[in-house]
């Protein structure tokens, strides 16, 4: 042990968080529609599998592009040999077109403030070690996802101050929040670098109103620090209302070169979410800023995306028509695959926040803890992981301040899967708390929590994982 570095023995990774010790249960025991019926379905997971057919009928057409031929000559030597890691400016355009037909060409995009990263996780990491030294912070509203515990912290150091949002307003930011943050950051000594937020946001399935931007934005210039708008989901918004971009924002207010603002607003995008596909690692920054740009392409030749890559999806995107149809049918896929899990859950008598965007629902089930504490949230997670057999990811792994609230993706499933997911979550809230009166009426909050508390006190005696498969 003494051997190696601190940080290969830290342990500050997060990977001990139940968001990913849920993905840790789900691998021993995998659900399959035929070869393992009884075991856990991935409900923790925002891919995006809706669309893939869209994509797949594009490449079988254009095999051009997957081939890495152009005007059915072969690039393989010139795609195989080194690449300049400022990307290839094929695609850095084309990227860039995408993500303001994303945004109803509001607004527009330079190729030369873009820089490529190996996904969003390394746009993030690379931006705030562009921002921040070791020690200073950045302020995220909770609840925010679960992996900034591990892409912000681990390499670079920073620390993450939560502002505190809550369910009284749809957690939504406000002024006091932001304001509290703030204080409790200086009182840990601890120099504000700037704000990062999601939108839309993952947890929550919900985008950023006009006001939260707009009060997001005086307060960074306030007090002069930067602000990162995560924007990776912004294709998914299936629902009114409308994705709005922090760039939009910043034109409505007349910002340009010779505001303040305008080279401390920077924005991290991916095709992870909307094209669905995180495994070719296709993220990218965008900045204003000539400096961050510079610096953050000399980092990015630590995490490049390969020429290939590159190559076949600068070819992609640059058809308009297939983009133009995709990013239509995918949100309308999204939007009914949406409703489907919250139907499911509304006949299982459990709630959610009304979303309008992203992969995952943010599902209330605070009515099924035997107490108002983190404890018995962890309690009715392992139940529903172990017995009822879904993974879903736990309040509590988000940083949210009240117990009780759950992450359940629905677009990374079939869904004749989503069906059985909602069957077992019906049955298993019908056998614990849904007991009938004796007028067959089914019992109030307050028995099916006391029906809960039974069952923790069996579990307290008796808290062994079931044999995997049962």
């Amino acid at each position: 042990m003494c051997m190696l570095s601190t940080k290969a023995t830290c342990n500050s990774h997060g990977q001990d968080s139940s968001y990913f010790l849920g993905w840790q249960e789900y691998e021993k025991n995998p659900y399959h529609e035929v070869q393992n019926t009884k075991g856990i379905i991935q409900m923790g997971l925002a891919e995006n599998q809706l669309s893939f057919d869209i994509l797949e009928s594009w490449l079988a057409k254009n095999p051009d592009a997957a081939g890495f031929k152009r005007n059915g000559e072969s690039i393989f030597a010139e795609l195989a040999l080194f690449q300049d890691y400022h990307g290839l400016p094929s695609f850095k355009k084309a990227l860039v077109d995408f993500m303001a037909e994303i945004r109803g060409n509001k607004v527009t995009f330079d190729p030369n403030h873009l820089v490529l990263t190996a996904g969003a996780t390394s746009a993030n990491e690379t931006l705030i070690f562009c921002l921040a030294n070791p020690g200073e912070a950045v302020l995220i509203p909770t609840p925010y996802y679960p992996g900034f515990d591990r892409d912000l912290k681990w390499r670079t150091g920073v620390e993450i101050v939560p502002i505190h949002c809550t369910s009284s307003n749809d957690f939504q930011i406000t002024e006091t929040a932001l304001q509290e943050a703030y204080q409790a950051a200086q009182k840990r000594n601890l120099r504000v670098k700037g704000v990062l937020v999601t939108n839309p946001s993952n947890p929550l399935g919900t985008t950023m109103t006009r006001s939260e931007l707009n009060l997001l934005l005086s307060f960074v210039e306030d007090k002069g620090i930067h602000l990162i708008s995560d924007e990776i989901y912004s294709g998914t918004v299936f629902s009114s209302p409308s994705f709005t971009s922090v760039m939009e924002i910043l034109k409505e207010r007349k910002c340009d070169e010779n505001s303040p603002m305008w080279n401390r607003v920077h924005v991290v995008y991916s095709l992870s979410k909307d094209l669905g596909l995180p495994g070719f690692r296709v993220g990218a920054i965008y900045s204003n800023d000539d400096m961050v740009v510079a610096a953050a392409t000399k980092m990015s030749s630590f995490g490049l995306i390969s020429s290939q890559t590159q190559y076949l999806l600068s070819a992609m995107l640059s058809d308009k028509k297939l983009t133009k149809n995709y990013i239509s049918e995918n949100q309308k896929r999204l939007k009914q695959r949406q409703k489907t899990l919250v139907s499911g859950l509304q006949k299982a008598g459990i709630s959610c926040l009304k979303g309008n965007a992203g992969l995952f629902c943010w599902v209330d089930m605070r009515d099924l803890l035997r107490s108002n504490t983190f404890e018995a949230e962890m309690e009715l997670w392992k139940k529903i992981v172990y017995e009822v057999r879904l993974n879903i990811s736990p309040g509590s792994s988000c940083h949210c301040t009240e117990p009780g609230w759950f992450r359940v993706c629905f677009a990374n499933l079939s869904e004749k899967t989503l069906d059985l997911a909602m069957r077992r979550l019906k049955a298993f809230v019908g056998e614990y708390f849904n007991v009938p009166d004796t007028n067959g009426r089914s019992q109030t909050n307050h028995s099916r929590r006391r029906s809960l508390t039974k069952w923790v006190f069996r579990l307290s005696f008796d808290d062994r994982s079931p044999v995997p498969g049962r």
